[in-house]
């Protein structure tokens, strides 16, 4: 599904470059759960931004469903994100004027969808995540976990191969955290590809494999405390 050979990543700084990431090379299988943990500014949510197309690699390779991703075009790649991959943030960044089934239906509106539909596919989308009956609410009215959840609601609304998420429950208390990684190990087992970055042992601990990010180079398994 995600192959990275010897990618490199760095960005100019005043009159410094700093190398963020150094020849990382990864490779995800579809229906894979993987954790990314790593210092802060270690380059994780660069790293996440490489895999959803969000940013372009300085050097190496980066191959998604077989397709090298240095030969799109701006508009290829802006389908490829459409069309296979699903963003999960710290920050659901919702549009505060809109109710949830707009808001969860904003990609089906990107793609020309009517707003009926957008609304109706929104709404079995908030069912799966437990929020059915906050459909009409405005972002303003939910709770941190409501809106994590909300906003993995949204980020399934194009069935994704992929969903990637930085850090989604950073923000959240332990009981909201433990019912977002329930949804994501539940989705991960119906066959869904989740990278999932985190600074949480125990969120961690619900993937099936763990990386460490440190220095620019990734390696399996977590440091010894």
């Amino acid at each position: 599904m995600i192959r990275l050979t010897d990618v490199s990543k760095s960005y100019q700084l005043e009159q410094r470059r700093i190398q963020i990431l150094d020849r990382v090379s990864l490779e995800v299988g579809a229906g894979e759960h993987l954790a990314i943990m790593g210092p802060s500014g270690a380059g994780k949510s660069t790293l996440l931004n490489l895999l959803g197309c969000l940013d372009t690699i300085d050097s190496g390779h980066y191959e998604l469903g077989g397709r090298d991703i240095s030969t799109l075009s701006e508009d290829e790649l802006d389908r490829l994100r459409q069309q296979h991959i699903g963003f999960v943030f710290q920050s659901a960044q919702f549009i505060d004027y809109l109710d949830l089934l707009d808001n969860v239906g904003m990609p089906g509106f990107h793609r020309g969808m009517e707003r009926s539909q957008c609304r109706q596919r929104a709404r079995r989308l908030l069912d799966l995540v437990g929020l059915g009956q906050r459909e009409n609410h405005l972002p303003g009215q939910l709770s941190g976990g409501e809106c994590q959840r909300a906003a993995l609601a949204r980020a399934l609304f194009n069935s994704p191969r992929v969903l990637l998420a930085d850090e989604p429950t950073g923000n959240l208390d332990s009981s909201n955290s433990r019912q977002l990684v329930e949804l994501l190990s539940g989705l991960n087992r119906e066959g869904l590809t989740v990278v999932l970055i985190t600074h949480d042992r125990e969120v961690a601990g619900s993937a099936r494999r763990t990386l460490y990010l440190r220095d620019g180079r990734l390696s399996e398994g977590l440091p010894v405390s």
